[in-house]
């Protein structure tokens, strides 16, 4: 792709140097964007080079997300994660000096612009809304991560497949439903996220800074894990078109190994490179300890170690099924290559990533254990999904004075779209969302 062709379609003037790692973690990822960024070991915000060193242990969200970006554009990340205007003013005092060199990211955040327009409206609906539905988020996950527990019991201590099934199910919901929280400040149900092999500090890079920041482009790292399996970019350089329909028959093969591959990819990282593994890496091993211990002798440890693996592969399953399917990789969802809103305002190129999930609305179960509402979670991701639906009224009104639309559709739709993504080849030529 030529330069000119680029800065049409991409969101960055430079290809993400991580794309070139034999093995791509979110370690490459981040010193990739060490590397690219040129934020010369600050932190970079808009056109402003700051040092928050001082700060770090006394963010309120936590030190991670101030550590871990260090030497990083982190631009779009500051303006989602900060609905207040408080954290605005106050970094003026942690300011060195104006960046020499223009963003290499060309999505725009204008005062007058989709998403400013929007955050500022939202803001003021957070002072009058009913915080009830953050105590049934609250409730939904506390009830997962018990009957995950309480299930894969029962499976060993009655060999029950039913209950095996049942404990896999819960325990893929109780790590979606951890999703909604591993995006706040530190909390305790952030840590249920590593019961399947996954590991929330990871995901905060992977999902939270790359995927969220910049979905369905070469500088989303979730987009760039698959691509070994699966290759969503519209490009015939990427993939050849018998490659992508390969994708389709190692979906069933893929799908149960997903959170095995994550956990075996990051250690034998941690082995040959930097470590990047935690403490709470152990947590999946609590689940087949309870399972031995509440099976009160009736199963030896080696049965529980079995069954526990089943569970997990079971839940990987669900996991991708659900994840895959969800909202991004659907032909009317844009993907890199494809054109952007003239305006590129980075609100509006957050909607046109997203095809939203219509058939589970009605249902604050489904919403949260499915991934409902994306568009607004991609918007506002620090809020709990319970508040969500309180703002789609100030959503549509935003979308059409900026003259664009959310995209929806239903999962089965989701699912024949997400295989038909996997085989399009050809960028398209129209903004996705854009009103006709």
């Amino acid at each position: 792709m030529n330069t000119e062709k680029w800065k049409e379609c991409g969101v960055s003037t430079k290809f993400p140097t991580y794309r070139n790692s034999p093995l791509v973690t979110e370690h490459s990822w981040q010193q990739s964007k060490r590397k690219d960024d040129g934020a010369e070991g600050l932190w970079r915000i808009h056109d402003g080079l700051y040092d928050f060193t001082e700060f770090i242990d006394k963010h309120p969200g936590g030190s991670f997300w101030i550590r871990e970006t260090q030497g990083m554009d982190i631009t779009e990340a500051f303006e989602a994660h900060h609905l207040s205007t408080t954290p605005e003013k106050m970094i003026h005092k942690y300011k060195v000096r104006d960046a020499v060199q223009p963003r290499i990211y060309t999505l725009t955040l204008h005062e007058d612009g989709f998403y400013r327009t929007l955050k500022g409206r939202v803001r003021e609906k957070l002072k009058t809304i009913d915080m009830r539905p953050k105590r049934e988020s609250d409730l939904i996950h506390l009830g997962l991560l018990l009957s995950t527990y309480l299930f894969a019991v029962a499976s060993v201590k009655y060999n029950s497949l039913l209950a095996l099934i049942l404990a896999s199910v819960a325990l893929c919901w109780t790590v979606n439903v951890a999703h909604n929280y591993f995006h706040r400040r530190d909390n305790w149900q952030m840590y249920t996220f590593n019961l399947a092999m996954l590991n929330f500090c990871s995901w905060r890079i992977a999902h939270s800074m790359s995927h969220h920041i910049y979905p369905n482009t070469f500088y989303d790292l979730e987009l760039t894990m698959f691509e070994p399996f699966f290759c969503w970019i519209p490009s015939p350089y990427m993939k050849s078109k018998t490659m992508r329909y390969l994708s389709w028959i190692l979906e069933p093969f893929v799908y149960p190994i997903a959170l095995f591959l994550q956990m075996a990819t990051r250690i034998f990282y941690s082995l040959r490179h930097t470590n990047i593994m935690y403490w709470h890496d152990l947590l999946p091993l609590s689940l087949p300890l309870v399972m031995y211990c509440g099976s009160a002798g009736s199963a030896d440890l080696l049965f529980c170690i079995r069954q526990w693996i089943y569970l997990t592969a079971i839940a990987s399953f669900a996991f991708c099924v659900i994840a895959l399917h969800a909202t991004h990789h659907n032909p009317e969802s844009y993907h890199e290559g494809d054109k952007i809103h003239d305006d590129r305002d980075w609100g509006l190129f957050q909607v046109s990533s997203v095809v939203d999930r219509a058939d589970i609305k009605w249902s604050r179960f489904l919403v949260i254990t499915h991934f409902g509402d994306h568009v607004l979670h991609h918007l506002f991701p620090t809020l709990d999904h319970g508040l969500l639906p309180a703002l789609y009224p100030i959503l549509y009104e935003t979308l059409d004075q900026f003259k664009a639309q959310v995209l929806e559709c239903k999962n089965i739709e989701h699912i024949i779209g997400q295989h038909k993504q996997l085989l399009r080849i050809e960028p398209k030529q129209r903004a996705p969302g854009a009103v006709k």
